[in-house]
């Protein structure tokens, strides 16, 4: 019920911020929220995907909240750049949030928890379409760290309609999987009748 709510909310934010010290809290509560660093091009994807946030009022606020040591940049092991929210960005997003819409607040963490999903998703799913003579095979591969959970390719008869088929599966893969084993486990033989008539 009370993530309908949220839902329902962050539905009702729709117009775009254009007041970087609301997108400073923001930012900072967002960050606060997840609970982990976050590289620098995923945390722009999430901002502005939500529509809240214009890259130029977006560019501002992380140029204030970076000069003002909210959060810091720092390299991860892969040497890509990551945002780290401070002590000082933490105290930020837990005072000063009732400054910002929850509207917009919800929006914005439910933006991120649905980007770092996909993310996962796109980790564990390979999706590749396939050219036939008269179609398209959408090839489904649900990888564990030592081998493929499943490998499988569904026909469509064109690109559009394969590329549908594997938008599907990225809504849920874990479901997809689910519901093929059990689909599989379920299976049973058909009787035959064997009684004269």
């Amino acid at each position: 019920m009370q993530d309908e709510n949220i839902f329902k909310m962050s539905q009702a934010a729709d117009f775009e911020i254009k007041d970087v010290p609301t997108l400073n809290i923001l930012l900072c509560y967002l960050m606060y929220k997840i609970d982990r660093s976050v590289e620098v091009e995923h945390l722009y994807e999430i901002a502005v995907s939500t529509g809240l946030i214009n890259y130029f009022y977006y560019q501002d606020s992380i140029d204030y909240l970076i000069k003002n040591e909210c959060i810091l940049v720092e390299k991860n092991e892969s040497g890509t750049e990551q945002y780290v929210l401070t002590s000082k960005g933490t105290t930020c997003a837990k005072q000063l949030k009732n400054y910002a819409p929850k509207a917009y607040r919800d929006k914005l963490v439910l933006a991120a928890l649905k980007y770092f999903a996909r993310l996962k998703f796109e980790q564990e799913i390979k999706i590749e379409y396939i050219p036939l003579e008269n179609g398209y095979y959408t090839h489904v591969r649900c990888l564990d760290a030592k081998c493929d959970l499943m490998d499988l390719k569904l026909y469509a008869p064109d690109l559009r309609q394969a590329k549908l088929l594997g938008e599907k599966i990225m809504l849920n893969p874990s479901g997809f999987y689910g519901k093929v084993i059990d689909l599989a486990l379920s299976n049973k033989e058909i009787p035959y009748d064997l009684t004269d008539n």
